[in-house]
């Protein structure tokens, strides 16, 4: 979803970036781990990169697993509450598991993956978010499409 914003938004004349939580792992974050503390570290380095390429003048989108809401008001923090867009996915867990090209969840109920965020480990759903989409309910056209309205709704009001 967060590629198809970015490709929407460049179609428009827009700067934007995807701060994937997947690839930052492979570079950036790859000396942290998933227990808590590393989470957090992975958190606040992706809101410090996102904030510098926020002066930068571009639009990021951070798409990653943040499963605490601690976590998220830190990279609110670092960010810039002005800049910052809480969205939350909403999407039901047996949808999460039908999509899983790699088979973590499969490999986290069996005990192969420790510290999974919806398995073995806990998430905490945001309490005010700014946005939430279920893509289980949405095709990924009428997703990017309410994302774009919340976006143009939030940059007119600023």
């Amino acid at each position: 979803m967060a590629y198809e914003l970015e490709h929407r938004l460049h179609d428009l004349g827009l700067v934007s970036f995807v701060l994937d939580g997947d690839n930052l792992r492979h570079k950036l974050n790859s000396d942290l781990g998933f227990s808590p503390c590393d989470r957090t570290e992975n958190i606040r380095r992706v809101a410090e990169v996102a904030s510098l390429m926020n002066d930068a003048g571009l639009i990021v989108f951070a798409a990653l697993i943040s499963p605490y809401r601690a976590d998220r008001e830190m990279a609110r923090t670092i960010i810039g509450p002005s800049r910052f867009l809480e969205v939350h996915v909403c999407t039901p867990l047996h949808v999460c598991e039908g999509r899983d090209p790699k088979g973590l969840y499969d490999r986290a109920r069996t005990g192969l993956i420790p510290q999974f965020t919806g398995i073995s480990a806990p998430y905490e759903t945001p309490l005010n978010p700014v946005f939430s989409i279920d893509t289980g309910r949405l095709s990924l056209e009428e997703a990017v499409t309410q994302m774009l309205d919340v976006l143009q709704l939030k940059a007119g009001a600023a």
